[in-house]
Protein backbone atom coordinates (compact mmCIF):
# COMPACT_ATOMS: atom_id res chain seq x y z
CA UNK A 1 0.00 0.00 0.00
CA UNK A 2 1.62 3.25 -1.13
CA UNK A 3 1.56 6.46 0.90
CA UNK A 4 -1.64 8.31 0.07
CA UNK A 5 -2.14 12.07 -0.01
CA UNK A 6 -4.55 12.53 2.94
CA UNK A 7 -5.82 15.96 1.85
CA UNK A 8 -6.47 14.90 -1.74
CA UNK A 9 -8.11 11.64 -0.63
CA UNK A 10 -10.32 13.40 1.91
CA UNK A 11 -11.63 15.87 -0.66
CA UNK A 12 -12.28 13.09 -3.16
CA UNK A 13 -14.11 10.85 -0.69
CA UNK A 14 -16.18 13.70 0.76
CA UNK A 15 -17.34 14.74 -2.71
CA UNK A 16 -18.04 11.12 -3.62
CA UNK A 17 -20.23 10.57 -0.55
CA UNK A 18 -22.37 13.62 -1.37
CA UNK A 19 -22.73 12.42 -4.93
CA UNK A 20 -23.67 8.89 -3.88
CA UNK A 21 -26.57 10.00 -1.66
CA UNK A 22 -27.76 12.69 -4.08
CA UNK A 23 -26.90 15.49 -1.62
CA UNK A 24 -25.53 17.61 -4.47
CA UNK A 25 -28.83 17.46 -6.35
CA UNK A 26 -31.85 19.14 -4.70
CA UNK A 27 -34.15 17.55 -7.29
CA UNK A 28 -33.25 14.15 -5.82
CA UNK A 29 -36.03 14.68 -3.26
CA UNK A 30 -38.69 14.54 -5.98
CA UNK A 31 -40.86 11.44 -5.71
CA UNK A 32 -41.85 9.40 -8.74
CA UNK A 33 -45.60 8.94 -9.12
CA UNK A 34 -46.40 5.30 -9.81
CA UNK A 35 -49.75 3.60 -10.48
CA UNK A 36 -51.20 1.96 -7.37
CA UNK A 37 -54.43 0.40 -6.19
CA UNK A 38 -55.71 3.55 -4.52
CA UNK A 39 -55.58 5.65 -7.68
CA UNK A 40 -58.51 6.36 -9.94
CA UNK A 41 -58.49 4.13 -13.00
CA UNK A 42 -58.04 7.02 -15.42
CA UNK A 43 -54.90 8.25 -13.64
CA UNK A 44 -53.44 4.74 -13.44
CA UNK A 45 -54.07 4.27 -17.14
CA UNK A 46 -52.45 7.61 -17.97
CA UNK A 47 -49.33 6.86 -15.92
CA UNK A 48 -48.95 3.45 -17.50
CA UNK A 49 -49.21 4.93 -20.99
CA UNK A 50 -46.60 7.55 -20.15
CA UNK A 51 -44.27 4.92 -18.71
CA UNK A 52 -44.55 2.84 -21.87
CA UNK A 53 -43.54 5.90 -23.88
CA UNK A 54 -40.43 6.38 -21.76
CA UNK A 55 -41.73 9.20 -19.54
CA UNK A 56 -41.59 9.31 -15.75
CA UNK A 57 -43.64 11.76 -13.68
CA UNK A 58 -42.33 13.15 -10.40
CA UNK A 59 -43.90 15.14 -7.60
CA UNK A 60 -41.59 18.05 -6.75
CA UNK A 61 -40.82 18.53 -3.06
CA UNK A 62 -38.21 20.52 -1.11
CA UNK A 63 -34.80 19.05 -0.46
CA UNK A 64 -34.32 18.09 3.20
CA UNK A 65 -30.62 18.19 4.06
CA UNK A 66 -31.17 16.70 7.52
CA UNK A 67 -33.15 13.75 6.14
CA UNK A 68 -30.49 13.10 3.50
CA UNK A 69 -27.71 13.28 6.07
CA UNK A 70 -29.52 10.79 8.32
CA UNK A 71 -30.64 8.54 5.46
CA UNK A 72 -34.36 8.67 6.19
CA UNK A 73 -35.60 9.52 2.70
CA UNK A 74 -35.34 7.70 -0.62
CA UNK A 75 -33.39 9.75 -3.20
CA UNK A 76 -34.66 9.60 -6.75
CA UNK A 77 -31.18 10.64 -7.91
CA UNK A 78 -28.21 8.97 -6.27
CA UNK A 79 -26.73 5.56 -5.59
CA UNK A 80 -27.39 5.04 -1.88
CA UNK A 81 -30.22 5.80 0.56
CA UNK A 82 -28.17 5.29 3.74
CA UNK A 83 -27.34 8.99 4.17
CA UNK A 84 -24.11 10.87 4.77
CA UNK A 85 -23.74 9.79 8.40
CA UNK A 86 -23.76 6.06 7.67
CA UNK A 87 -21.48 6.51 4.66
CA UNK A 88 -19.10 8.53 6.82
CA UNK A 89 -19.10 5.76 9.40
CA UNK A 90 -18.45 3.17 6.72
CA UNK A 91 -15.51 5.22 5.49
CA UNK A 92 -14.13 5.29 9.03
CA UNK A 93 -14.48 1.51 9.31
CA UNK A 94 -12.68 0.85 6.02
CA UNK A 95 -9.86 3.24 6.87
CA UNK A 96 -9.55 1.66 10.33
CA UNK A 97 -9.17 -1.89 9.03
CA UNK A 98 -6.61 -0.65 6.51
CA UNK A 99 -4.67 1.28 9.12
CA UNK A 100 -4.77 -1.57 11.64
CA UNK A 101 -4.11 -4.28 9.02
CA UNK A 102 -7.26 -6.23 9.88
CA UNK A 103 -7.27 -8.97 7.23
CA UNK A 104 -10.12 -9.70 4.87
CA UNK A 105 -12.39 -8.50 2.11
CA UNK A 106 -15.38 -6.15 2.35
CA UNK A 107 -18.98 -7.19 1.68
CA UNK A 108 -22.44 -5.67 1.65
CA UNK A 109 -25.51 -7.91 1.64
CA UNK A 110 -28.32 -5.93 0.03
CA UNK A 111 -26.80 -3.23 -2.18
CA UNK A 112 -29.66 -1.38 -3.97
CA UNK A 113 -27.83 0.82 -6.54
CA UNK A 114 -24.41 -0.08 -5.13
CA UNK A 115 -23.52 3.21 -3.44
CA UNK A 116 -21.99 1.86 -0.23
CA UNK A 117 -19.89 -0.62 -2.21
CA UNK A 118 -18.81 2.08 -4.64
CA UNK A 119 -17.54 4.02 -1.63
CA UNK A 120 -15.65 1.01 -0.27
CA UNK A 121 -14.01 0.35 -3.64
CA UNK A 122 -13.11 4.04 -3.97
CA UNK A 123 -11.37 4.03 -0.58
CA UNK A 124 -9.36 0.96 -1.52
CA UNK A 125 -8.34 2.63 -4.76
CA UNK A 126 -7.45 5.90 -3.03
CA UNK A 127 -5.09 3.95 -0.76
CA UNK A 128 -3.78 1.79 -3.61
CA UNK A 129 -4.99 -1.39 -1.91
CA UNK A 130 -4.86 -4.24 -4.43
CA UNK A 131 -5.21 -7.34 -2.24
CA UNK A 132 -8.80 -6.89 -1.00
CA UNK A 133 -12.07 -7.36 -2.84
CA UNK A 134 -15.45 -5.66 -2.47
CA UNK A 135 -18.35 -8.13 -2.68
CA UNK A 136 -21.92 -7.19 -3.62
CA UNK A 137 -24.55 -9.75 -2.58
CA UNK A 138 -28.05 -9.10 -3.87
CA UNK A 139 -30.85 -10.70 -5.83
CA UNK A 140 -30.69 -7.67 -8.15
CA UNK A 141 -34.44 -8.26 -8.50
CA UNK A 142 -35.71 -6.63 -5.30
CA UNK A 143 -36.60 -8.18 -1.96
CA UNK A 144 -38.18 -11.62 -1.54
CA UNK A 145 -41.73 -12.02 -0.29
CA UNK A 146 -41.73 -12.84 3.46
CA UNK A 147 -41.48 -16.54 4.18
CA UNK A 148 -41.03 -16.39 7.95
CA UNK A 149 -43.58 -15.33 10.54
CA UNK A 150 -41.10 -12.75 11.87
CA UNK A 151 -41.26 -10.91 8.52
CA UNK A 152 -45.06 -10.84 8.14
CA UNK A 153 -46.24 -7.25 7.76
CA UNK A 154 -42.93 -6.08 6.30
CA UNK A 155 -43.37 -7.08 2.68
CA UNK A 156 -41.20 -5.00 0.33
CA UNK A 157 -41.33 -7.40 -2.59
CA UNK A 158 -43.83 -5.25 -4.51
CA UNK A 159 -41.62 -2.13 -4.52
CA UNK A 160 -40.10 -1.83 -8.02
CA UNK A 161 -37.98 1.07 -6.74
CA UNK A 162 -35.91 -1.46 -4.78
CA UNK A 163 -35.31 -3.76 -7.74
CA UNK A 164 -32.08 -2.66 -9.42
CA UNK A 165 -30.52 -4.97 -11.99
CA UNK A 166 -26.95 -6.15 -11.85
CA UNK A 167 -26.28 -4.38 -15.15
CA UNK A 168 -27.43 -1.07 -13.64
CA UNK A 169 -25.13 -1.51 -10.66
CA UNK A 170 -22.17 -2.43 -12.86
CA UNK A 171 -22.88 0.66 -14.98
CA UNK A 172 -22.79 2.78 -11.81
CA UNK A 173 -19.35 1.42 -10.92
CA UNK A 174 -18.19 2.17 -14.46
CA UNK A 175 -19.34 5.80 -14.20
CA UNK A 176 -16.98 6.27 -11.28
CA UNK A 177 -14.14 4.35 -12.93
CA UNK A 178 -14.30 1.64 -10.27
CA UNK A 179 -15.48 -1.51 -12.07
CA UNK A 180 -12.56 -3.93 -12.05
CA UNK A 181 -11.44 -7.37 -10.86
CA UNK A 182 -11.62 -6.30 -7.20
CA UNK A 183 -15.41 -5.91 -7.46
CA UNK A 184 -17.24 -9.23 -7.08
CA UNK A 185 -20.96 -9.82 -7.64
CA UNK A 186 -23.08 -12.49 -5.92
CA UNK A 187 -26.42 -12.59 -7.73
CA UNK A 188 -29.29 -14.49 -6.15
CA UNK A 189 -31.21 -14.91 -2.91
CA UNK A 190 -28.93 -14.91 0.11
CA UNK A 191 -29.93 -18.44 1.10
CA UNK A 192 -28.63 -19.65 -2.27
CA UNK A 193 -25.42 -17.63 -2.54
CA UNK A 194 -24.00 -16.78 0.89
CA UNK A 195 -23.58 -20.22 2.51
CA UNK A 196 -21.16 -21.37 -0.20
CA UNK A 197 -19.46 -18.10 -1.18
CA UNK A 198 -15.71 -18.42 -1.74
CA UNK A 199 -14.63 -15.75 0.76
CA UNK A 200 -11.86 -16.73 3.16
CA UNK A 201 -11.83 -13.71 5.50
CA UNK A 202 -13.84 -10.52 5.93
CA UNK A 203 -12.72 -7.26 7.50
CA UNK A 204 -16.15 -5.66 7.06
CA UNK A 205 -19.58 -7.26 6.96
CA UNK A 206 -22.26 -4.69 6.16
CA UNK A 207 -25.86 -5.94 6.12
CA UNK A 208 -28.80 -4.10 4.56
CA UNK A 209 -31.33 -6.86 4.02
CA UNK A 210 -34.21 -5.37 6.06
CA UNK A 211 -35.92 -8.69 6.84
CA UNK A 212 -35.33 -11.27 9.59
CA UNK A 213 -34.53 -14.05 7.13
CA UNK A 214 -32.12 -11.95 5.05
CA UNK A 215 -30.27 -10.72 8.14
CA UNK A 216 -30.12 -14.16 9.76
CA UNK A 217 -28.80 -15.88 6.63
CA UNK A 218 -26.10 -13.22 6.23
CA UNK A 219 -24.97 -13.61 9.84
CA UNK A 220 -25.13 -17.40 9.86
CA UNK A 221 -23.18 -17.63 6.58
CA UNK A 222 -20.60 -14.88 7.05
CA UNK A 223 -20.06 -14.02 10.72
CA UNK A 224 -17.46 -16.71 11.28
CA UNK A 225 -15.45 -15.28 8.37
CA UNK A 226 -15.15 -11.86 10.04
CA UNK A 227 -11.62 -11.32 11.38
CA UNK A 228 -10.99 -10.31 14.98
CA UNK A 229 -11.38 -6.53 15.19
CA UNK A 230 -13.39 -6.60 11.96
CA UNK A 231 -16.61 -4.60 11.76
CA UNK A 232 -20.17 -5.92 11.65
CA UNK A 233 -22.54 -3.18 10.46
CA UNK A 234 -26.33 -3.49 10.46
CA UNK A 235 -28.02 -0.77 8.42
CA UNK A 236 -31.64 -1.30 9.56
CA UNK A 237 -31.26 -2.37 13.19
CA UNK A 238 -33.15 0.53 14.77
CA UNK A 239 -35.62 0.99 11.91
CA UNK A 240 -36.88 -2.50 11.02
CA UNK A 241 -38.02 -4.74 13.91
CA UNK A 242 -37.47 -8.01 11.99
CA UNK A 243 -33.85 -7.04 11.34
CA UNK A 244 -33.27 -6.16 15.00
CA UNK A 245 -34.85 -9.44 16.12
CA UNK A 246 -32.59 -11.46 13.84
CA UNK A 247 -29.47 -9.71 15.13
CA UNK A 248 -30.51 -10.06 18.78
CA UNK A 249 -31.41 -13.73 18.34
CA UNK A 250 -28.13 -14.50 16.58
CA UNK A 251 -26.06 -12.70 19.20
CA UNK A 252 -27.88 -14.55 21.98
CA UNK A 253 -27.44 -17.91 20.28
CA UNK A 254 -23.72 -17.31 19.74
CA UNK A 255 -23.10 -15.66 23.09
CA UNK A 256 -21.80 -12.47 21.44
CA UNK A 257 -21.21 -9.77 24.05
CA UNK A 258 -19.33 -7.21 21.94
CA UNK A 259 -21.29 -3.99 22.58
CA UNK A 260 -23.66 -2.75 19.88
CA UNK A 261 -22.94 0.90 19.11
CA UNK A 262 -25.33 3.35 17.46
CA UNK A 263 -24.35 5.17 14.26
CA UNK A 264 -27.19 7.57 13.51
CA UNK A 265 -30.35 6.33 15.16
CA UNK A 266 -30.93 3.76 12.40
CA UNK A 267 -27.72 1.82 11.78
CA UNK A 268 -25.54 0.12 14.39
CA UNK A 269 -22.23 -1.76 14.49
CA UNK A 270 -19.91 -3.75 16.65
CA UNK A 271 -16.29 -4.85 16.40
CA UNK A 272 -15.70 -8.57 16.63
CA UNK A 273 -13.53 -9.41 19.60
Amino acid sequence: MKQADPVQNSSYIDLLKKCLVGYLYPESSNVEIRPHAGMRAIKKSFLRRMNKRGYRIFKAQPFDAIARTNGVDWPSIGYSMVGLNRLGHLQSCVETVLGEHVPGDLIETGVWRGGACILMRAILKAHDVRDRNVWLADSFEGLPAPSLEADVGYDLSEHPYLAVSIDEVKAAFERFGLLDQQVKFLKGWFKDTLPSVAIERLAILRMDGDLYESTWVALESLYDKVSPQGFVIVDDYSAWPPCKSAVDDFRTQRGIVDPIQDIDGTGVFWRKS
